[in-house]
């Protein structure tokens, strides 16, 4: 996710009454409320430049992205102080939300142009450049940052994610000593990651397996205050509640126009070959890789309570949410005929999908168990992923996910299609015709080409994806067969006989 900069100044030059009730209602999270307050503002004293600063970021928030770019664009032509962080704020819309990578380009550098060492517009600049497979011009971005503040760890540790593994020692030799000094939790997660990566691949594998634990505790300790820790009973709960409430009738399906693009789902859990799939398919004329979108979660909270009253839910309510998610799509892939939606976690709201789109055709990426929790706790999640913090709690995670996944399969068999990773990479031209053949698209052996992927690839796979099929990932937890002993115990029943 890229960096966004937030309003945190008090505005000295309006009306303080009016623009005291804006700001309190901003704080308040009454996003509505604070962005009438602000246009009732501008309507008289449009000269406002933090006003409309303020109104972008509010703007952003309830997804008005248009209405949130000519706004930062009018606090630019009032001439508001500190320019940079308003081309960054626009640079985050045009990449987290309107996939316009050239646009957010432009904004990063304007914003440097204006000042040449900001270093939050060089981290998304150099991130963008990395989901765009420009390795050595994001490497040298993170070198610029680390040459203006050598204090700048998450430049450090994106650094070192861009190098070959294993690596230069003297790469891991900064890495561990950045970690004895002094650094936020954050940071020494980003730190530890790194390092992890860097000895797995040097086979030090039981100093990895510490670095990444390390890592772990320490994203955990980054997460927000009041985060939860990962309750299973809790987590149990959702997966029976999501089972019981599944539609078994069909009245409640929605019937919608068939026009705009066409979604594929991608689904499953992470690091089970997802991004793969996606690249593949994206090889298709005409097919867009959309990523990790977060549509359906949005339309879901317009069922309430869900799941609950899904099942309930009017076939006029499912089609206008289906044509909302459509729109969505053709808004954002103007052109595409089809477009893909890899959001793993919609392995939850799989009937959801299916009451809205009763054709929907969903894929669902799946990887020998073991390897996939342990290339879950070796990946660094956001901290709100809460199982993914303990190795024993992504194992249980992986349980539920797989009973509610058979229930799935149970109802919707004929629509959904299971693409293993381990068989993928042993055999990917007879396993990636078999899943064209399921989507009804033409199948050509030139998409297996790691020359067709050169879209933007917002994932932690970005540089996997950009290489030739390999098979080095299938059977990594052998390398881990002391640490994994737990776990295998607790899953053998899913484990491969």
């Amino acid at each position: 996710m890229a960096i966004e900069i937030v309003p945190g100044w008090t505005l000295t030059d309006a009306p303080h009454t009016l623009v005291s009730e804006a700001q309190r209602l901003q704080r308040l999270e009454r996003v509505p409320e604070a962005i009438e307050a602000y246009k009732r503002i501008l309507a008289r004293w449009p000269e406002l430049a933090d006003c409309w600063f303020n109104l972008g970021v509010l703007q952003r928030k309830q997804r008005q992205l248009q209405e949130a770019l000519t706004s930062y664009q009018r606090a630019l032509d009032y001439g508001i102080s500190s320019p940079e962080e308003v081309h960054l704020n626009r640079s985050v819309i045009y990449t987290d939300y309107l996939r316009q990578e050239e646009a957010a380009e432009r904004e990063l550098k304007q914003a440097l142009v204006l000042n040449p060492a900001y270093i939050p517009a060089l981290l998304n600049l150099a991130n963008l450049n990395e989901d765009l497979g420009r390795r050595s011009e994001a490497s040298a971005l993170y070198q610029r940052i680390l040459a203006l503040d050598p204090r700048c760890l998450e430049a450090l540790a994106r650094y070192a994610n861009l190098q070959p593994a294993p690596g230069e020692d003297g790469l891991s030799v900064q890495l561990e000593s950045a970690l004895r000094g002094p650094a936020s939790a954050a940071e020494h997660a980003s730190l530890g990651f790194a390092l992890g990566r860097l000895l797995d691949g040097k086979a030090r594998y039981p100093a990895a397996f510490e670095a990444y634990s390390a890592a772990n505790r320490a994203n955990r300790a980054s997460a927000a205050p009041g985060t939860a820790a990962y309750d299973r009973k809790a987590h149990e709960d959702l997966i029976e509640l999501l089972i019981r409430s599944s539609p078994s009738a069909p009245q409640n399906v929605a019937v919608h126009p068939d026009t705009g693009p066409q979604p594929i789902f991608i689904c499953g859990l992470f690091r089970s070959g997802s991004t793969l799939a996606e690249q593949l398919l994206a090889g298709h004329p005409g097919l867009f890789a959309g990523g990790e979108l977060d549509l359906l979660p949005r339309l879901a909270s317009a069922i309430t309570p869900f799941p609950q009253s899904l099942a309930s839910a009017s076939p006029d309510l499912l089609a206008s949410l289906a044509a909302r998610y459509r729109d969505e799509l053709q808004r954002m892939f103007p052109g595409a005929t089809h477009v893909t939606d890899k959001r793993l976690e919609n392995f939850l709201l799989i009937g959801f999908i299916k009451s809205l789109f009763p054709q929907a055709r969903i894929v669902h990426t799946t990887r020998d168990p073991l390897d996939n929790c342990l290339s879950i706790f070796f990946l660094h999640l956001d901290p709100r992923m809460t199982y993914a913090h303990e190795l024993m709690d992504i194992g249980h995670y992986f349980r539920e996910y797989h009973r509610l996944m058979l229930h799935w399969q149970r109802r919707f068999g004929a629509d959904l299609f299971e693409l293993h990773y381990d068989s993928f990479v042993r055999e990917p031209a007879a396993q990636a015709a078999r899943l064209f053949e399921f989507l009804g698209l033409q199948w050509h052996d030139r998409y297996l080409s790691a020359d067709n992927r050169d879209g933007a690839v917002k994932t932690a796979s970005v540089w996997q994806v950009r290489e030739s099929i390999y098979t080095r990932s299938s059977g990594r937890a052998a390398n881990y067969r002391a640490q994994l002993s737990g776990l295998r115990e607790y899953l053998s029943d899913l484990l491969p006989k």
